[in-house]
C-alpha cells in the first residue's frame, strides 16, 4: 500500500501543470476528460501549483470548476500544491508574509471544495531561513487548514533541517531515466531514512523519452522546453541516443517508451533500501492517461539491459540553465 500524508493513493499519479500553463491551454472539457481518466485508473496523488499559469488562472482555478462539477471526486483526490513564489513571477519568496499569502490564497481559490492535502514551496528562497519558511506552513497544518508540508528540489541536508522544523510528508524532486540524480546525491537515501516518501516528476523526461520527440524542429516554439539545456540542437542528437535504445527495449516488450520509462521509476519504489517513489506524469488528453496507466513490468534481465544503457549513454547538458539550477541544490 502507498500512502502520501497519510492516505492511500496510486503507484502512479498525475502532474497537472500542463493543464493550464502552456500558451495554448485544452479546453475544460479535455482537462476535465483527462482527470477524471487519472481517477478512474486510480492516480489520485494529483500535483498542481500557484504559478502552473497566471495569479488569474492556475491549477486552483481549474481545481475548483473540476471539483465544482464532480464533488464525488474531492475526497478521491491527495492534492499537492506548489507557491511560495512572488506573484506573477518565477521568483521564491519564503517569507512567512508570502508564505501566508500564497498559502491563503490557494485555500481562497478553492473556496472549501477540495482539502489541500500538501502545500511545499516551489523553491526554497536563499534569503530567508528554511526553518521559517517551513514554520510557517506548519502552523497552517496544526490549524487543520492544510493537511501537511512537502518539499520541491531541495538537497539532502535541507530535508533534514526541515524535518527537524515538522514532519516532511512528501519530497518532490525530477527522477527519470535521463535525471538519475537523486540517487547519487544522498536525496534518495536521505528520504529512505526518513521515512519520506519522493514524488517523481518529469518521469517521462519532459516528453523526451516518449520518443514522439524526433528533433529540436518538433518542439513548438512556445514550449518550456525549447529553452531548456538539454534540448538544445548542439546537444539533441547526443540525448535522443538514451531514447533510442528505450524505444527499441519497448518493441521487444511489446509496450511503448513512456510505458518502460514509468516502469523504470517505479521499479524503484520501496526496494534496495530506496523510499517510496511515486511518478506524476503530466498528460492533457484520456488517450495519454490511458497509456501511462498501462503498467509494464520489468524483469530482471530487463533492468540489467537498462542498466547497461544507463553506463553506456551521457546525458548532455544540465536539467535547467545555470541561473535556474542554483535554486535547485538549497
Amino acid at each position: 500500500m502507498v500512502k502520501l500524508a497519510g492516505k492511500e493513493v496510486g503507484e502512479i499519479g498525475y502532474g497537472l501543470m500542463g493543464l493550464t500553463w502552456r500558451a495554448n491551454p485544452p479546453s475544460q472539457e479535455q482537462s476535465f476528460k483527462a482527470m477524471r481518466a487519472a481517477i478512474a485508473h486510480g492516480a489520485n496523488a494529483w500535483n498542481g501549483g500557484e504559478l502552473y499559469g497566471s495569479p488569474e488562472r492556475n491549477s486552483l482555478h481549474l481545481l475548483n470548476e473540476y471539483f465544482t462539477k464532480y464533488p464525488e471526486d474531492a475526497d478521491k483526490v491527495v492534492l499537492s500544491i506548489k507557491g511560495g513564489i512572488i506573484p506573477g513571477q518565477m521568483v521564491p519568496d519564503g517569507s512567512e508574509k508570502n508564505v501566508r499569502r500564497s498559502i491563503d490564497e490557494c485555500l481562497k481559490v478553492l473556496d472549501g471544495k477540495k482539502v489541500l492535502d500538501l502545500f511545499e514551496c516551489a523553491r526554497l528562497d536563499p534569503k530567508t531561513p528554511l526553518e521559517t519558511t517551513i514554520g510557517t506552513i506548519a502552523e497552517y497544518v496544526k490549524a487543520g487548514k492544510i493537511g501537511g508540508i512537502s518539499l520541491s528540489e531541495v538537497n539532502a541536508q535541507s530535508i533534514r533541517r526541515a524535518s527537524k522544523v515538522h514532519k516532511i510528508s512528501a519530497v518532490e524532486v525530477e527522477f527519470s531515466l535521463w535525471a538519475t540524480d537523486i540517487l547519487e546525491n544522498g536525496i534518495a537515501q536521505t528520504c529512505a531514512e526518513l521515512d519520506i516518501p519522493i514524488i517523481a516528476y518529469s518521469p517521462l523526461g519532459r516528453g523526451f523519452l516518449t520518443g514522439q520527440i524526433k528533433s529540436f524542429d518538433d518542439i513548438p516554439d512556445t514550449a518550456f522546453i525549447k529553452h531548456l539545456p538539454r534540448f538544445q540542437p548542439d546537444v539533441f542528437d547526443e540525448n535522443l541516443k538514451l531514447v533510442k535504445e528505450v524505444e527499441q527495449l519497448a518493441v521487444k516488450k511489446g509496450c511503448t517508451p513512456a510505458q518502460i520509462a514509468l516502469a523504470w521509476v517505479r521499479a524503484h519504489s520501496g526496494r534496495g533500501g530506496l523510499p517510496i517513489i511515486i511518478p506524476i506524469p503530466g498528460a492533457t488528453t484520456e488517450d495519454r492517461i490511458n497509456e501511462n496507466m498501462t503498467k509494464v513490468t520489468l524483469s530482471k534481465d530487463d533492468m540489467a539491459a537498462i542498466d547497461e544503457i544507463l553506463k553506456r549513454t551521457t546525458i548532455v547538458g544540465g536539467r535547467y540553465n545555470d541561473a535556474a539550477m542554483a535554486f535547485c541544490d538549497l
